[in-house]
């Protein structure tokens, strides 16, 4: 299904073939890892290029000719588009370098670099998917009840990094989605804050910001938590940030744009006089990669994309007061029976360790 929607663009953007460099994009459609490999998709025919080290492993994809590459890579990949008599060939103009595109140039070959080009197929996921991807998020709540048992005023943030990626090993994950950020107290008003030796403090905020590799899908998932007795303030921040959530949630409505979730969560924050302090998009799309199309966000292309059946992205308000704490409340969110079902049971309610 997903080769015939290729081919079908093939068809629309009148190509012969399409290269495909990038391993997030090989991945999506041959369901192959590995460091060095190129997928070429014809109107006929599906070649799946390799080296030595993945050749063996490759050979066992079905639907696809697997070459080896035993030379130089560009070398291969001309001399087989030149054999099939492949006059015009697409690339991904927004994921290769441009040493790399400059070295595509070749005799009897039109390259047309294009962006985004698997964008609005892989934005709506399959069943399987879906499925994939409920798979790890389980896992994803099971180490976070783990994690409040665990974690302990003065312990370092990359001793509970190192807790986290320990535990989504044994549940066989393939590893971190992104480097975990463990940010305790002022740390938590860093968005993106570097997990760092700094010791998480009694009678403060927590903000972990985790996902892992399920089967090839990532996760990703925010809570803020207080060690010992939260303040006055920090429960007013809090449940500001998790009405947003609630009320950004309510809004993914299939046929509505997805910028107008971005706009729910941030023109309640802004009423409740915190709009200067959410510096980020309230989501962005998931799957293979961490970061996919579409961001959730109000502004920009984007913001146009209309909500699909099928669709996979996160839903993450946050604010952040400098030199004090921060709050981010994060599920991901995939859009089931025409409205947005969040991915995670753990609930958004503020835990007190």
């Amino acid at each position: 299904m997903k080769l015939q929607e290729v081919k079908d663009l093939l068809r629309q953007k009148g190509l012969d073939a399409f290269l495909f460099s990038s391993q997030p994009n090989v991945q999506y459609l041959t369901g192959f890892r590995s460091t060095h490999a190129y997928a070429i998709v014809t109107l006929e025919n599906n070649y799946l290029l390799t080296d030595a080290r993945y050749y063996e492993r490759a050979k066992g994809i079905k639907g696809w000719e697997v070459i080896l590459i035993a030379g130089p890579a560009l070398k291969t990949l001309k001399k087989l588009l030149k054999d099939s008599n492949l006059k015009t060939v697409g690339y991904e103009k927004d994921r290769v370098s441009c040493e790399l595109a400059g070295k595509l140039k070749s005799k009897g070959i039109r390259w047309k670099g294009l962006s985004g080009f698997l964008n609005k197929l892989r934005v709506i996921k399959t069943k399987e998917e879906i499925s994939i991807m409920k798979e790890g998020v389980s896992i994803s709540d099971q180490v976070y009840k783990k994690f409040l048992s665990f974690v302990k005023p003065g312990m370092k943030e990359l001793e509970v990094r190192a807790f986290l990626i320990g535990e989504f090993l044994k549940h066989g994950a393939l590893g971190e989605s992104f480097p975990a950020i463990v940010a305790s107290a002022r740390a938590s008003a860093v968005p993106h804050w570097e997990t760092s030796n700094q010791s998480i403090i009694p009678n403060a905020p927590l903000l972990v910001d985790m996902g892992l590799v399920w089967k090839g899908y990532c996760t990703d998932f925010t809570r803020t938590i207080f060690l010992g007795k939260a303040s006055q303030d920090f429960k007013k921040v809090y449940n500001i940030v998790k009405d947003a959530h609630l009320y950004a949630l309510e809004a993914v409505k299939e046929g509505t744009p997805i910028g107008n979730v971005d706009k729910k969560a941030r023109d309640y924050i802004e009423r409740k006089g915190f709009g200067k302090f959410f510096t980020h998009s309230t989501g962005h799309g998931v799957g293979i990669e961490i970061h996919e199309y579409p961001r959730v966000y109000y502004k920009g292309d984007d913001a146009k994309a209309l909500i699909t059946e099928g669709m996979v992205f996160t839903i993450e308000p946050g604010i952040y007061i400098p030199n004090e704490f921060g709050v981010r409340l994060e599920n991901i969110v995939v859009v089931e029976d025409g409205i947005g079902k969040p991915l995670s049971s753990i609930p958004l309610d503020l835990v007190e360790v």
